[in-house]
């Protein structure tokens, strides 16, 4: 996970991730139960990523929380990555292809439209006329599942967002903090290291031990 996240430390929209480690207890034969921990499950950071100013009239940035919603051939999927373009249709999709979702369906973009206003709301408008408004949606965090770098599918509900808020002409970068995720890589190493320092040692022990009986018999 750690690694993934430095990998994509320049991936628009990108939100990293972090294990979240769960205790449970183990029953032994004729010994003690003990304790043990391993990873249950993973979050997403909720951070925002930088604004980064593209001045491209279809790069969007998500202000505050909600996810752009897209059509992909395996259905809905949730997104903070603002890179869009128009497609032959007229259709506002991403560079994969799939089309972003609006209030009441995809949006489409007139071929003859010279300007393009995306307001703050996420109304779409084609030289001063309003075609339609892009839709941001809500989603529990524990219930995403990542497919990708930056898609998202939801295993529970998801909702539309009040009172959206984007930024026509910037995206939003990823949330990492390399320099943490770096310092952190090296931790976990170092506790690597620790722990198969003392399998070797108990390995030695082990043998010392048969070689002492060994030769005592």
């Amino acid at each position: 996970m750690i690694a993934n996240n430095v990998a994509n430390a320049n991936t628009t929209g990108f939100r990293r991730e972090e294990p979240i480690f769960t205790e449970y207890v183990r029953r032994l034969l004729d010994s003690p139960s003990i304790s043990e921990t391993r990873i249950g499950a993973s979050a997403f950071g909720e951070e925002q990523g930088e604004f980064i100013e593209t001045k491209s009239p279809l790069d969007i940035a998500i202000e505050g929380p909600g996810w752009f919603q897209v059509e992909t051939p395996r259905g809905e999927r949730l997104t903070r990555a603002g890179t869009f373009l128009r497609n032959p249709d007229g259709a506002l999709t991403t560079p994969a292809g799939n089309p972003v979702s609006g209030e009441g369906g995809p949006i489409r973009l007139p071929a003859e439209a010279s300007r393009i206003v995306i307001a703050e709301d996420g109304t779409v408008s084609a030289d001063g006329a309003p075609i339609g408004r892009i839709a941001l949606f809500t989603a529990d965090p524990t219930t995403l599942v990542r497919e990708g770098d930056t898609l998202f599918r939801s295993t529970g509900e998801v909702t539309a967002l009040d009172n959206p808020k984007v930024r026509q002409g910037f995206l939003e970068g990823s949330n990492v903090n390399a320099v943490f995720e770096i310092a952190h890589l090296i931790e976990v190493q170092r506790a690597f290291e620790m722990s198969q320092q003392l399998v070797v040692k108990e390995d030695d022990r082990i043998k010392r031990a048969i070689e002492t009986l060994g030769g005592a018999g």
